[in-house]
């Protein structure tokens, strides 16, 4: 146990942030299993909307092999039912009825690994990042897709839905843990968008095409936060396809797989700066001092067109000497 804490202190801590993506969320499972296949740390999680349902379920202690029994058999149903509620068309009471049934722990302070569930705030616009109190609600909240699930009301008087309209990749939600983490990760299966669909030729069509353009930017945002941003391959598959299970797990794994060099280099060289640093007492700078520095993405594997993912690294410069 000592050994274990001490290796803590002395590595850089490693953020996780889940985007949201519906049916597309079982690829989180895959890219789950590789880094812990491969001795990759995970020290907290951010997730919005599918992405704190399993962000929130490995958060909790569940094993990979369940959360692939879930991402393989659960459906709509068992996220929502209908109700005669004027603000959506149904209630997903019923996602927290399952999570309370099925997760080992129910709130926040008893998790295995510190997470963060990432809603919206109806009426401001702002983002609600859910880091303490009642799991299941949280994840519930974060997964209320607005005008079909009604808006879940917290304590404050809140009404709450998706987070995906404010943070589809929460990475920024990461810097909220303390102390934060040094290296940041996103995980982003919406990045490809919708390769099913072709030219919008109806008025809904163009307004689901410019929600999709509006999600797109934002996520663009949180990305420029990220040390590695993992993107899936999975723009081809619709986000109510729940029966493609399988098929997404191992695309999530894919895209993993050539993310983890990246990662554990830096990891290393990370761990060789701080203890550069520490031997010459210098001060070193914080997580978000650092990411001001970050420069643009450079792509590490560029994506193909069998099912591979892409992962985009960002480097920061090398520190000045000091005279």
């Amino acid at each position: 146990m000592q050994n274990s804490i001490r290796e803590q202190e002395e590595r850089p801590r490693v953020g996780l942030a889940l985007s949201g993506g519906a049916a597309r969320g079982a690829a989180h499972v895959g890219v789950l299993r590789v880094l812990e296949e491969q001795g990759v740390p995970v020290d907290c999680i951010a997730g919005t909307s599918a992405g704190a349902l399993v962000g929130g379920a490995y958060a909790a202690g569940l094993m990979l092999d369940q959360l692939e029994e879930f991402a393989l058999r659960m459906r709509w149903r068992d996220f929502g039912r209908v109700t005669l509620s004027k603000r959506g068309v149904q209630s997903n009471a019923r996602l927290e009825e399952f999570i309370r049934a099925r997760f080992p722990v129910s709130r926040f302070e008893d998790l295995r690994i510190p997470f963060a569930a990432v809603a919206a705030d109806l009426k401001t616009g702002a983002a609600v990042v859910m880091r303490e109190g009642d799991l299941a609600f949280a994840i519930r909240a974060s997964c209320a897709v607005p005008g079909w699930y009604v808006p879940v009301v917290d304590e404050a008087n809140r009404q709450l839905v998706d987070g995906g309209i404010v943070a589809n990749l929460p990475v920024r939600a990461l810097r909220k843990f303390q102390p934060p983490p040094d290296i940041l990760v996103g995980v982003d299966v919406n990045f490809e968008g919708a390769k099913f669909l072709g030219p919008p030729r109806t008025a809904l069509g163009i307004l689901f095409q410019t929600f999709m353009v509006v999600q797109r930017s934002i996520s663009a945002h949180e990305q420029r936060a990220a040390d590695v941003v993992i993107v899936p391959r999975v723009g081809h598959i619709r986000w109510d396809e729940m029966a493609r299970g399988e098929e997404l797990i191992w695309l999530g794994r894919e895209a993993a797989l050539e993310a983890v060099g990246p990662i554990k280099e830096l990891i290393e060289e990370r761990t060789r700066g701080a203890g550069a640093r520490a031997g010459r007492h210098t001060g070193a700078p914080r997580a978000d001092a650092r990411h001001a520095q970050l420069t643009e993405p450079v792509p590490a594997t560029a994506p193909d067109d069998h099912g591979r993912g892409a992962t985009h690294v960002r480097k920061a410069p090398a520190p000045r000497r000091r005279a």
